[in-house]
């Protein structure tokens, strides 16, 4: 199979996530999807192929020659986002985009006015979605490529490669999914996740980042019979929100600049809960906007005494510091992709991937290009060819660790 009839496969899987559940994984379509995965792997011959009781696959692709090689591991997570729905994926081949609008459905398109990149793929095949339903790209072409690759590996047994580490996980979308990973049964020297977005990206700097609840309770009282007496959650959540800085927010940040993002909220007279996720390279920013949050819940109570209580919790960390002492893996991506005739662009993650919290695990993972774009939602789409050039990618990462 071609990494496009697999990646066309897997998202038939509603792996959508759910940060509510607090079981692992997170939603059952995950394991559904992950137990298909594995007869995959046992289809193929893999060695060590193991599915445990939380969702982790892993498998191992047993080394062709007697030289000391490192193991090394390539990464990649089953669930999708839980922003848009992924069930009933039906994806569209738009063949040789000539760079026009491309009609998702009659209330959806994709314009490249809106999304400029589309330019960069003009006469190349692009699989969208049909405007009702996320696509999956993230991170089931990863999954499609790393199985390609394999695939590739085992069919060219006169290309040499040391021992191979393969995992799938759940719940990266709600940074959950290197929780309960297992660096240590995985037992690599280092590895990949191949969760990027378009071709040519590499990654070993990402956000530290934060989730912060802020609970505001409020006194219902009878509309007519209110004044001095109700408070009223909503109107003072409305405060909190305007309190922190209006140009701190995704929509109006790039690069290294950090943000304040809402969420979500839910809300009525009694109560109403604000959350917020906290982003930021620096982590002296970092830690300062946590701080911020907790001033703003002081400052909230002067007014309302008692009313605004704030839950922080840290997510994951800057994987950089883990990732400087061990530069020649990078250098390895670096030059795998320009064998594969594509430019790095290395650039920091504005997000998050696994690789960040398994390189504090003891296991250096930087973060490698998948394809796709406009991740989480209707728009998404990813190009054949950045599907191909992945997998590409990754075999040349074998051969050039086998070589070195």
């Amino acid at each position: 199979m071609t990494v496009t009839e697999r990646f066309l496969d897997f998202v038939k899987y509603d792996t959508q996530s759910d940060e509510e559940t607090n079981m692992t994984p997170s939603s059952p379509g995950q394991m559904e999807f992950a137990k298909y995965l594995k007869a995959i792997l046992l289809g193929m011959g893999l060695d060590e192929v193991d599915l445990d009781d939380n969702g982790y696959l892993m498998a191992t692709l047993p080394a062709n020659t007697d030289k000391d090689i490192p193991v090394i591991g390539f990464i990649a997570h089953m669930d999708t986002s839980p922003d848009m729905t992924g069930k009933h994926v039906n994806p569209q081949i738009v063949k040789d985009y000539q760079g026009g609008v491309i009609r998702l459905n009659e209330e959806y398109s994709l314009y490249p006015a809106e999304f400029p990149e589309m330019l960069d793929y003009i006469g190349e095949d692009l699989i969208t979605t049909d405007g009702t339903t996320l696509l999956g790209a993230d991170d089931k072409a990863g999954i499609a490529e790393i199985i390609t690759a394999v695939d590739w590996l085992q069919r060219h047994p006169e290309v040499k490669h040391g021992k191979i580490r393969i995992a799938f996980n759940p719940d990266e979308e709600i940074g959950l999914g290197a929780h309960k990973f297992d660096v240590e049964k995985f037992g690599c020297k280092f590895a990949y996740t191949m969760d990027g977005g378009a071709v040519g990206e590499l990654e070993y700097e990402n956000f530290n980042a934060a989730m912060a609840k802020v609970t505001i309770k409020g006194r219902n009282v009878h509309p007519g019979y209110a004044k001095h007496k109700m408070v009223n959650s909503i109107r003072v959540a409305g405060n909190f929100m305007q309190m922190l800085p209006r140009w701190e927010t995704p929509e109006h940040t790039e690069g290294y600049e950090g943000f304040y993002h809402l969420v979500g909220i839910q809300g009525s007279v009694e109560e109403t809960v604000l959350t917020y996720i906290l982003r930021d390279h620096d982590r002296a920013r970092f830690e300062s906007r946590k701080r911020e949050i907790e001033h703003l819940v002081r400052k909230t109570n002067t007014e309302y005494p008692g009313c605004c209580t704030a839950e922080i919790r840290d997510q994951y960390y800057n994987m950089r510091e883990k990732i400087e002492p061990v530069m020649e893996i990078i250098e390895y991506v670096e030059t795998a992709m320009r064998e594969a005739g594509v430019e790095p662009k290395v650039q920091p993650i504005r997000g998050g991937t696994d690789g960040a919290q398994l390189s504090f695990k003891g296991l250096p993972c930087p973060n490698i290009f998948a394809g796709g774009e406009n991740f989480h939602g209707r728009f998404e789409y990813v190009p054949i060819s950045s599907m191909e050039k992945a997998t590409e990618v990754i075999v040349n990462i074998c051969k050039l660790v086998a070589s070195k």
